[in-house]
């Protein structure tokens, strides 16, 4: 048993596939101990139906290196989530699987849930003294997870959300009349996406002038007043919102718009959307102003073209680390990443017992939220500054970014 699994989990990233392209690079480094390189179509879900593809003879050396830049999960993804019962029947059909393929590795590139699958997998191999070694590749822009300083995805996703709304204010600005623009950025229980837009700003004062993030309890008379404030001081004012603000008591902002009607996914997790169209509303019942909302919706996570090229390269050394973490024994672990204090910025790998990261969440520190909930304070600011720097060599072909890709069958 000496090849390597590797599937990809949950919602995609800008740089998701880095870390598919260091678990492969590293793999071929270690040839003798690792012989074969599969990926897992679509997950573990995928995996389950069979749907399984030798990497090495898939992606040739030009496909390999595009794999970087490519946004999206190349290998598709899923959200399954693995029955608490670990005497479940579904447990002992995926070892089955992994020992027809002579698995010994399996890396799973996810976020929360993914490594909530790493902690049952890996549980359920030492239940049943499998030498199967189960291992967490972190990824998610919402950078929510714990005992890591940040993770794979957001870097990219922060400098995509700062750029689009320092594009959004400079066109709010272009009228002489009293106009409000809100935008609704991705962020369930931790602001870190939407504080990522106060970089936006080109100087102090500038919009957007309020930033709204769920870690604290919004209230929609309160926000009411602030943007009035706020439009005594200058005529065009922005908005960013969490899709996550709520009220403190559990009710998201966006049920409102739909009278508590939300859909949930597989893990539970209420879907949300909305809130920056029912803030608009509002606004416009409440004052005698231009309003509009913007929802920036996939487009944070799938564009390549902010892509930050310390995020490409960090999510490849998670990748390749996972493999290193492997060879060494480890097992029911998440590579972490580790900031060294001080300038200028570097980072070092570690793992974490996996069980320790999933379902928790690493909410926005509430003494970096400033103005009474409608700001962020300097720590944050040079917090994020170092993960968006760089920009990555981008292939074209035709005019246009050149991303291998899977058929869609």
């Amino acid at each position: 048993m000496n090849n390597v699994l590797v599937g990809q989990s949950g919602g995609p990233t800008a740089v998701i596939n880095a870390s598919l392209y260091g678990v492969i690079t590293e793999s071929l480094k270690h040839r003798g101990e690792i012989d074969r390189i599969y990926g897992a179509i679509n997950g573990i879900e995928g995996f389950l139906k069979g749907q399984v593809v030798d990497l090495e003879r898939e992606l040739d050396k030009e496909d390999l290196e595009a794999l970087k830049t490519t946004p999206a999960a190349y290998l598709g993804s899923c959200r399954y989530k693995l029955p608490e019962d670990l005497n479940n029947s579904v447990y002992q059909t995926l070892f089955d699987k992994f020992s027809a393929l002579d698995i010994k590795y399996f890396l799973y590139i996810g976020g929360n849930d993914s490594m909530d699958t790493v902690s049952k997998l890996s549980a359920f191999a030492k239940k049943i003294n499998s030498p199967v070694r189960v291992l967490g590749i972190p990824k998610t822009i919402d950078n929510d997870l714990v005992h890591t300083d940040h993770t794979p995805g957001f870097g990219s996703a922060a400098k995509y959300v700062a750029s689009t709304v320092r594009e959004v204010c400079l066109d709010a600005s272009i009228y002489d009349k009293p106009s409000v623009t809100i935008v609704e950025i991705m962020g369930r229980h931790a602001g870190w996406l939407t504080a990522s837009s106060v970089l936006a700003r080109k100087y102090p004062g500038d919009n957007p002038a309020l930033i709204y993030l769920p870690e604290v309890a919004f209230s929609e008379e309160r926000f009411l007043d602030e943007v009035q404030k706020a439009l005594k001081e200058k005529t065009n004012v922005v908005v960013c919102v969490s899709e996550g603000i709520n009220d403190g008591n559990g009710v998201f902002i966006c049920e409102h718009a739909s009278n508590g009607e939300v859909a949930v996914d597989n893990f539970g997790h209420k879907m949300l959307t909305g809130c920056g169209k029912y803030l608009e509303n509002f606004i416009k019942n409440k004052l005698d102003v231009k309003v509009r909302s913007i929802e920036l919706n996939v487009l944070q996570r799938s564009s390549s073209g902010y892509a930050s090229l310390t995020d490409i390269q960090e999510a490849a050394h998670a990748g390749a680390h996972g493999i290193e973490a492997g060879l060494s024994g480890e097992t029911g672990k998440m590579i972490s990443f580790v900031r060294a204090k001080g300038e200028p910025y570097s980072l070092s790998y570690e793992t974490v017992d996996v069980s320790e990261v999933c379902n928790k969440e690493k909410a926005v520190p509430v003494e970096w939220i400033t103005k009474n909930g409608t700001d962020l304070s300097d720590e944050m600011i040079e917090y994020i500054k170092p993960l968006i720097q760089g920009e990555p060599e981008v292939p074209m072909k035709g005019g246009l970014p050149y991303f291998p890709h899977r058929p869609n069958k």
